[in-house]
């Protein structure tokens, strides 16, 4: 009795075999704005913010942009101060 739960409990761990596509392990994403110390996010530059928003207009999120945190919230100020002053609209229709 005490083999036959060893073998299953082996068995459970080498599924090196058996690959599921549905669970497997996503690269990290890398902040563009860390990477390059060169790029400085600026609100008047409304070519670099689109990158930044989804055809709606709307702030995309960090698992979309693969920003971190800080960069992240700067990348949110620059997109509302831009809307601000009409550099870019609040929404496209």
């Amino acid at each position: 009795m005490a083999d036959k739960k060893n073998n299953k409990r082996n068995n459970r761990n080498n599924q090196d075999d058996d690959f599921n596509p549905k669970f497997r392990k996503m690269r990290k994403k890398v902040c563009a704005l860390c990477n390059d110390k060169n790029f400085v996010l600026d609100y008047k530059n409304a070519e670099q913010l689109k990158k930044f928003i989804n055809e709606k207009g709307k702030i995309l999120p960090r698992r979309a942009t693969g920003a971190c945190a800080k960069h992240q919230r700067e990348i949110t100020l620059a997109v509302k101060r831009a809307r601000h002053i009409a550099f870019i609209p609040y929404a496209q229709d």
